[in-house]
Formats: C-alpha cells, sequence, structure tokens
C-alpha cells in the first residue's frame, strides 16, 4: 500500500503552523464531509463498484492488434489521466521508434491546437497503422473537435476508412460524436452521465490507450478498489486520505493558498499534472453550495525533484510561507544505476563512490524536505513501494476522494465548471458558431477599449 508520512507538517517539528491538536480536534469535521461524498454516490466511485468496463476495453483486443500507434485527441481531464498513466506505467522511452514495445501501441496525445505540435506529431504517425481515440463527453469541445476535423481530412486524403481508424469516447445517448458513430458506424465507448472528465481516468477515457500499450488495466482497478475500501473508512485516525483533506483545509484558512506536489521520480511527473486540473477545477470556486460569494480555492503548482530544487526550492524556503507541499516517492525504482568509484582522490566526489542514484534521489528528497521544515513550511511525503499499475490506481482514487472530501469541507461543488463554460461560450461566439451573438456583441463592445503596445 501506499505510505503516508506527516511528520514534517505540524507546529511540533515547524515551530508554527498548524498543531496536531488542532487537528484532530476537527477531526469530527472531516468525518463528517467523507459521509456526505459518499452519501451522495459520485460517478466515480460507481466506477470501481462495476467491473464490466475493464471487460469492455479488454475486448477490443482484437482490433487494437493491427495498430502501432494509438492517438488521444483530448483536452482536460480527457487528456491529462492518459498522459499519467502512459508516462508512470510505461517506460519512459517508450515511444522511441527503437523500443520493442511487444506488439503494444505507442500513445500520443494531441490535446492542444497549437498548429506546430499537431503538424509534428501528424508527421510522426504512419497513418495506416493508427487509431484515433476522440474524447469529448459532450461531443463539442472546441480544440477537440478541431483536431478529429483536421486528422480525419488527413485519413480522407490518405484513401483510409474513418470507421477503421476512429473510436469515440462520448456520451452513450447524446452529442455531436454519438451522432457522428451512428451515422457512419464508427466504434464507440461511454463516458457515464455521473462522471466528469476530471474524474473519468478509471473509466474508458484512460483505460483503453492504456490497454493499447499493455498496461495492466485489471490490476489499475484493482488498485483502485483497494484505495476506495482504504480511504472511504470513517475511522480518522486509521485513514490518511481524512488527515491529509483536513490538513489542506485547515492549512488553507491559516492562507496557505499553494499547493505544491513534487514528485521525485520523472514517471510520476505528469500525474501532479492530473492532479493540478483535479485540484484547480474542482475546488477553485466563486460562489459556494448555496450561492454565497466565497471566492474560495487552493493554486495546485507541480514541481520535479531533485530539478526543481534548483529553481523554485529557494522560494519555498525564504519566500512567503504560503505553501504546502506534498512530495511523491519511489522506494523501489525499475532501473538503478552504482556510481562508479572513480576520482577517489577528489574529497568532493568520493562520497559519491558506490552508492545508487536512487539512494542520492530519495536523499535529497528528505534534506529539502527536513530544509522546508526548517524554515517553517508544512510539507508531508507519499511513498510508493514501487510504481505499478496497482498504486497508481490507488493513488487516483486517494485524491478523487480526497478532492470531494475538500469540496464538502469547503462546501463548494467539486463536480462543476463555470468559470471554463465563460470561456468556451466566448470562445464559440468569437468563431462565429450559431446562438452565441449577444455574448459576441457584448464582449466585442467591451473590445472597443484598449490599451496594446
Amino acid at each position: 500500500m501506499l505510505k503516508f508520512d506527516f511528520s514534517l507538517a505540524f507546529q511540533e517539528t515547524l515551530e508554527s503552523g498548524l498543531s496536531f491538536s488542532e487537528l484532530t480536534s476537527s477531526s469530527d469535521e472531516a468525518v463528517s464531509a467523507l459521509e456526505q461524498v459518499l452519501d451522495s454516490r459520485p460517478g466515480f466511485i460507481s466506477l470501481l463498484e462495476d467491473s464490466s468496463i475493464v471487460s469492455l476495453v479488454e475486448r477490443q483486443n482484437d482490433w487494437l492488434k493491427s495498430f502501432e500507434d494509438f492517438v488521444v485527441i483530448g483536452i482536460g481531464g480527457s487528456a491529462l489521466g492518459n498522459a499519467a498513466l502512459h508516462s508512470a506505467l510505461r517506460p519512459l522511452n517508450w515511444n522511441s521508434p527503437g523500443f520493442e514495445r511487444g506488439g503494444f501501441c505507442r500513445v500520443f496525445i494531441m490535446d492542444n491546437v497549437d498548429p506546430e505540435l499537431i503538424s509534428s506529431l501528424i508527421d510522426e504517425l504512419n497513418l495506416g497503422k493508427t487509431i484515433f481515440n476522440v474524447i469529448s463527453k459532450s461531443g463539442e469541445t472546441a480544440e477537440s473537435m478541431a483536431n478529429y476535423l483536421i486528422v480525419r481530412d488527413h485519413i480522407r486524403k490518405n484513401g483510409l476508412e474513418a470507421t477503421k481508424h476512429f473510436v469515440f469516447t462520448t456520451d452513450p445517448e447524446k452529442g455531436a460524436l454519438n451522432q457522428i458513430a451512428e451515422s457512419e458506424g464508427i466504434r464507440k465507448l461511454p463516458i457515464p452521465e455521473n462522471v466528469g472528465g476530471r474524474f473519468s481516468v478509471l473509466s474508458a477515457v484512460g483505460l483503453l490507450s492504456a490497454f493499447s500499450e499493455g498496461i495492466d488495466i485489471s490490476a489499475l482497478h484493482e488498485g483502485a478498489k483497494y484505495g476506495l475500501e482504504r480511504y472511504a473508512r470513517n475511522d480518522f485516525k486509521s485513514n490518511p486520505m481524512l488527515v491529509n483533506a483536513l490538513l489542506h483545509y485547515l492549512y488553507l484558512r491559516k492562507k496557505h493558498n499553494i499547493s505544491v506536489m513534487m514528485p521525485y521520480s520523472n514517471k510520476l511527473y505528469l500525474l501532479a499534472d492530473w492532479y493540478r486540473q483535479l485540484w484547480a477545477e474542482s475546488l477553485g470556486k466563486k460562489f459556494d453550495v448555496r450561492g454565497k460569494t466565497i471566492n474560495v480555492g487552493q493554486t495546485p503548482v507541480k514541481a520535479l525533484g531533485a530539478v526543481d530544487q534548483h529553481s523554485q526550492i529557494q522560494l519555498y524556503n525564504e519566500g512567503p510561507k504560503d505553501k504546502i507541499v506534498t512530495f511523491l516517492k519511489v522506494e523501489s525504482f525499475s532501473k538503478n544505476f552504482k556510481i562508479p568509484s572513480l576520482h577517489q582522490d577528489v574529497e568532493s566526489l568520493s562520497y559519491l563512490s558506490g552508492k545508487h542514484l536512487s539512494e542520492l534521489l530519495n536523499s535529497e528528497l528528505a534534506g529539502t524536505a527536513l530544509a522546508l521544515s526548517e524554515n517553517g513550511v508544512p510539507n508531508l511525503t507519499i511513498s510508493f513501494p514501487l510504481v505499478d499499475a496497482f498504486h497508481v490506481g490507488e493513488f487516483i482514487v486517494f485524491y478523487e476522494l480526497m478532492t470531494a472530501t475538500m469540496g464538502a469541507l469547503l462546501k463548494v461543488n467539486p463536480y462543476d465548471q463555470p468559470g471554463v463554460e465563460l470561456g468556451k461560450k466566448i470562445t464559440y461566439a468569437l468563431m462565429g458558431r450559431d446562438g452565441y451573438d449577444d455574448i459576441r456583441q457584448r464582449y466585442q463592445e467591451r473590445d472597443s477599449w484598449r490599451f496594446e503596445i
């Protein structure tokens, strides 16, 4: 199981900040918040109570075998989970041309409408050996649909059949993608109605690309189920999810408005990207559930150990005391190097001789954590015994449940994103979509006053 060390998060070791007694005295509040979440039966929990999605994805095996590349066309929650699973659970050089993948696919993520990105990605592919998974619950996401139309045109110009090279992951009953799939016979997979994009990685949204590259999605599902059993307990003292949720909530009340996630592992770095969206989009809200203006939220930041010790840690140590830091540690790496015993006559190098890189990396983590505590910065460490599908599944559920619990503590709806929707509507208006004339006129009038240099 994942391990949690909260020792450096309290006044007792920081000489400032939150005391352990403050945390425990608020434990009933955290338990009540968790019970609210469980009583509401959110969709990400329902996914784990039914293993049919795993068998549905695994039944796609025969047609996936004929492809070499798998491209995810999506954005936000339709892309970040795929990228995190790919990075964490495949070798970092998996997509390299000479890598032996044993018949499984390379996986690419088409998650922006930067024309240079799209051009470079299309140039990388043998279209005849590529499957494109277009992921959009509404079937109308502007960025994803634009990229779909561009790719579909390339498929057509190369004399290929769309039905053989596309799969749509979308709402099973409505939306543009569903309509196209039904009329043209394109393969489709469902996004459950009660599962939002940022909570969808353990649905077909994330599992299909993972399965195409040989990730054990059954182990991913089992790890998540285990995580749900472990982190849904209402016993505060034995539930690290409750401790962490309450810790972040109470520190937010003390003006620690920034939550840093810092993996000491390149493979886990994109899990921090996934966390950023989950935490920011779920909890950054103008209104609470009663409609009162509160403008609440904790800004998530990602960093990479040991790289960002040389770029961000100076600020964390000596800058504003407005952060709480979460380190991700790997106890057992799949690969390792022993540092050669060279230059023994050079004292500043000889201490490294015979040590392993993993030992150096984890010593840097420990040193950074202690330095932060010395400077009064609360921090905690989550340790992976090893990075595999089971523990990644457990980690995903931990943060999904923690985010929902934090939402209940803050009294906000963690499943909507009204601030995102406004930007979408303005984009539709600026691009000339029918039905958005009023919005276009409103912002064109505002745009009449400009200051440019």
